[in-house]
This record gives structure tokens, sequence and C-alpha cells, in this order.
């Protein structure tokens, strides 16, 4: 049986949780942050956990993790 290939975008985006979700960074913290509260900056530094309808296909993404 052949190895299954990882998708690297995805390896790159998720880290799997000890209990097996999985762990991703908040989006618009990119640019444009001028206008952005401090405490909006500060609260998109934390992760987020990936929702459960998507956990599914972030498995098949990456097989190994």
């Amino acid at each position: 049986m052949p190895k299954i290939k990882t998708n690297r975008g995805a390896a790159k985006r998720f880290k799997r949780t000890p209990s097996g979700s999985f762990k991703r960074a908040q989006s618009h913290r990119r640019h444009i942050l001028t206008k952005k509260s401090t405490k909006r900056k500060r609260q998109l530094r934390s992760p987020a956990t990936l929702h459960h309808a998507d956990v599914a296909s972030a498995r098949r993404m990456i097989p190994y993790c």
C-alpha cells in the first residue's frame, strides 16, 4: 500500500492537539492593523480550534500527524 501524501498547505495551517482536535491561527492579523484596537489584535494572537465539521477533512489532509 503506498503512502498518502500530506497536504503541505494544511500541515502549515493546522496542528494536532493531544485530544485529537486541530488548532488553527486566527484570521485578520496580516494587514490593515492600524484601525484595529490593541485588545482585538491581542485576542487574535490566541489559537482557535477547528470547527467540528472541518475536522474530518483536516484529518484526511494530514494523515500522519
